[in-house]
């Protein structure tokens, strides 16, 4: 398994939330979205600039900024082992 922030994952990557990375009315913005450790969430797609990008959590599609994404841990299986 390799962590990596949500920001780097690439379309239709699949992985598990580990870590909200920030607080605040941003960290209670993202946590209220569903955006919580143990949460699965998958990348749809990105805008042609790479900004936002497009997720599917929990039933539904949400979009977020880079910058929003950077403080959002992810949990992938890692494609060449198959972990």
């Amino acid at each position: 398994m390799a962590q990596m922030p949500l920001r780097k994952m690439k379309k239709n990557q699949s992985g598990t939330i580990t870590a909200v990375k920030v607080g605040g009315e941003m960290g209670r913005r993202l946590r209220e979205m569903g955006l919580v450790p143990g949460t699965v969430i998958t990348v749809q797609g990105r805008a042609p600039l790479n900004d936002p990008v497009a997720l599917r959590v929990l039933g539904s599609t949400l979009t977020l900024r880079n910058n929003e994404a950077d403080f959002i841990e992810i949990t992938v299986a890692d494609l060449a082992t198959g972990d």
